[in-house]
């Protein structure tokens, strides 16, 4: 069974079952507390918690959806038999719609009778310190006439949220072949930050089943690099490279197609500098992607609409070109240096863009957690200058670029006013001559919005709006609507810059670290100067001040 015909079956499967199917979100996620899309209920949050009502968005209490699926944590395991970045997840999701019964007999009935398997064992929740000893899911499986039936703690089989809050609860998993291939997950309680578990009034469901591990289970593969997934990207790959090779590079180029297509773009920090990783190491280890990009993009394309094979491969060979002579560069430097660990493995990266992984594969004594201990410090380095920048600390720090900062807020807060608050940062720069904003957006703008948002943005000007910072709690400054600079964490307490009025009812909030211009009448002039493609989904606008 081919996996177009699994996700086919998946979704009819639930849709005949009075669940209404969800697309796919973005790679990107809204839920600004996670750098990418992990898992299938991030879309669904809302749902959990009583602050959306499934009725009126989805007409229903049940959903199902494929969900693009990213996990930056596997990165180093890849090439393995199992691990992947990105990967597609199965789930459905009921919000209130039916219990673990009903929940429990769908997985069994989807595994058992849709596709032909046969249940190994499954797992249920054995309770820990405060009890809560799943015994109603051990129930309903007996009754199923599953025989083995097997209980685990709360690491294996309770999900709740890692150093946050949220929804949570008992899980229990299914195994075929000694693979745990489906979490059925029950969000009864909501789970605090002390760890407090306080009962949900509405009872969850959340269910997730990685198509990858579910296609070799069907397909009888060993691993699920030889399911139909996989195979001819392995296929078309050079003979002489390692089977682990080829299996990196047919993982990441195809995270690539996703990253690209849903609006990353290659830089040294957030998911930019995850893109840039994946592309990196691609370029390092196999050279060129492109029939890989062609051959994925056309696999998926009827799945994943969105997917953009030309910038896809504009994104590559670009970077392609930037990265080959530094790679050549930082080989022979390597070459040169006597001893090798670390702190100068850190260096050739910082200075020829050397990844990790080609470095460790001449010299395996290397850690990678060491390694990323040095970049935290040099990005710790990085955040305290542009903080000295901002203060007027640095040579960098001219009145011009300030007042092109501010311009930067009012730009961003007209967009959303001229073209709907969909809109969100996805990158910027600013110099001295100009500044430039790219934001989540699928077309072009029309010429009669961009003077829309050019004279908003001048009107403002012209009345002269005070400009003004205050620190405040993450969470009081999310109340307010604030905005969040793309990709950026930030800690419990936070600088805000409103422009106009009170916080409640400014024309601009955003988290940031300034500085600013007191009053918007001191910017002059604003004209847009071009505005462009960057990515799927993503606009650019360049503009300056006169």
């Amino acid at each position: 069974m081919g996996t177009p015909e699994i996700r086919r079956r998946f979704l009819e499967f639930f849709k005949t079952r009075d669940h209404v199917v969800v697309p796919s979100s973005s790679l990107i996620p809204t839920d600004s507390s996670v750098l990418l899309t992990t898992a299938g209920m991030q879309q669904f949050k809302p749902y959990y918690t009583g602050e959306a009502d499934p009725l009126r968005d989805f007409g229903s209490k049940n959903t199902v959806s494929i969900q693009k699926s990213f996990r930056t944590s596997d990165i180093d395991e890849v090439g393995d038999n199992s691990h992947l970045t990105f990967f597609e997840m199965l789930g459905n999701f009921s919000f209130g719609g039916y219990d673990k019964a009903e929940a429990i007999k769908l997985a069994h009935e989807f595994i058992t009778q849709e596709l032909g398997l046969t249940i190994g064992y499954v797992t249920i929740f054995a309770g820990d310190e405060r009890g809560l000893r799943d015994e109603q899911s051990k129930k309903i499986w007996q009754d199923l006439e599953v025989k083995d039936i097997r209980e685990s703690g709360r690491a294996d089989n309770f999900w709740g949220p890692t150093g946050s809050e949220g929804p949570c609860g008992p899980t229990t998993e299914i195994y075929i072949n000694d693979q745990e291939i489906w979490n059925l997950v029950f969000n009864e309680y909501y789970c605090r930050v002390d760890g407090r578990l306080e009962k949900l009034p509405t009872f969850g469901v959340d269910t997730g089943m990685g198509l990858e591990r579910l296609a070799m289970i069907a397909q009888g593969k060993a691993n699920i690099f030889a399911t139909d997934l996989f195979e001819k990207l392995i296929g078309i790959l050079p003979l002489e490279l390692s089977a682990k090779n080829k299996r990196i590079i047919a993982d990441h180029t195809r995270a690539v197609c996703f990253l690209v297509s849903d609006g990353v773009i290659p830089s040294n920090k957030g998911t930019g500098y995850i893109l840039r990783r994946l592309l990196r190491r691609v370029i390092a280890y196999g050279g060129d992607a492109a029939p890989l990009i062609n051959l994925i993009t056309d696999n998926y394309q009827s799945f994943y609409p969105e997917l953009n094979k030309q910038k896809v491969l504009e994104v590559f060979n670009e970077e392609k070109t930037k990265y080959g002579e530094a790679l050549r560069n930082g080989l022979k430097e390597m070459q040169k240096l006597v001893v090798i660990n670390n702190q100068t493995a850190f260096q050739l990266y910082e200075t020829y863009g050397l990844p990790f992984e080609v470095i460790k594969d001449r010299h395996p004594n290397l850690s990678r957690a060491k390694f990323e201990k040095e970049f935290a410090k040099h990005q710790e380095i990085s955040r305290a200058g542009n903080g000295q920048k901002f203060a007027g600390g640095l040579a960098d720090h001219n009145p011009q670029t300030i007042r092109l900062h501010t311009a930067h807020h009012l730009l961003l807060a007209a967009l959303q006013r001229v073209l709907g608050r969909q809109v969100k940062q996805r990158g910027s720069n600013i110099n001295r001559e100009r500044l430039r904003l790219d934001f989540s957006f699928n077309r072009q703008l029309t010429e009669e919005e961009k003077k829309k948002v050019e004279d908003l943005v001048n009107q403002k000007i012209k009345e002269n709006l005070p400009v003004r910072r205050q620190e405040m709690n993450k969470t009081e400054a999310e109340k307010l609507g604030a905005e969040m600079e793309f990709g950026q964490k930030y800690g419990e307490t936070v600088s805000v810059y409103s422009i106009g009025g009170g916080s409640g009812d400014a024309f601009s909030i955003e988290f940031c670290g300034g500085p600013h211009v007191a009053r918007t009448g001191e910017l002059g002039h604003f004209k847009i100067m071009k505005e462009e493609p960057v990515a799927q989904g993503v606009r650019r606008i360049k503009a300056v001040l006169k």
